[in-house]
């Protein structure tokens, strides 16, 4: 049996190990989708990290020995789990990425070398959080891991990918942030006019293309008109 443990008196966690890994988060949404297809009246949401489960449930309707019993009795197989692929373009560096040469000489590389090595993994999704839209990546080669800023910037415009420590991701909505900006999509990878409103789902996998500056703003302008 998984380790679980109460979250106040309307949820209850449970840990599927206490690393990152692609097989162990498989599992967390493999169960996250078995209950959500199960849509059992109780429930109130399922929210998925990289390596546990939460779940919340409305406690007038069941108890925590009573969710427990029902987690542990449920049936998943992470083969359910099917993840697509996203492509994502990026003009790295310049205007787009002011932090670009921090990060290379920072790891003692070339700013093609930080390209090349951010540009050639195929990255898990593992949950979105922080912000609206913001994608949890794994997978980043550990040559480029940079620390934050120490004094985080007002603002970061929406598609600033960046990297923190050893992970990466992008901003998709205009946000105060501490990560290193290495680049910046045209995409509009969160509008909350859309269904669903991310471009991205935990599960997929995410390919970074690097572009240009003019293929950047063609497709921008595609994205978001006059924005």
């Amino acid at each position: 049996m998984l380790p679980i443990r109460l979250l106040g008196d309307s949820g209850v966690l449970i840990s599927f190990g206490e690393v990152i890994d692609e097989e162990i988060n498989k599992r967390v949404h493999a169960l996250a989708q078995a209950i959500e297809k199960d849509k059992p009246g109780w429930l109130i949401e399922v929210v998925p990290a990289y390596s546990s489960l939460a779940i919340y449930y409305d406690p007038t309707l069941i108890t925590h020995e009573e969710v427990i019993s029902y987690v542990s009795g449920l049936k998943f197989n992470v083969e359910d789990v099917k993840g697509r692929k996203i492509e994502i373009p990026v003009a790295y560096g310049g205007e787009f990425g002011p932090d670009i040469e921090f990060v290379a000489e920072h790891n003692g590389l070339t700013v093609d070398d930080v390209i090349e090595i951010h540009s050639k993994p195929l990255y898990r999704v593992y949950f979105l959080g922080f912000l609206p839209g913001f994608a949890y990546l794994g997978g980043m080669d550990e040559r480029i891991a940079t620390p934050r800023l120490e004094k985080p910037r007002t603002k970061v415009p929406a598609g600033s990918v960046g990297i923190a420590g050893k992970q990466t991701g992008w901003y998709a909505i205009e946000s105060p942030g501490g990560w290193r900006i290495i680049g910046r999509t045209p995409l509009r990878t969160f509008n909350p006019e859309r269904v669903p409103p991310s471009i991205v789902l935990p599960g997929d996998y995410v390919k970074f293309v690097p572009i240009d500056e003019k293929e950047f703003w063609e497709i921008y302008r595609e994205e978001w008109g006059n924005d």
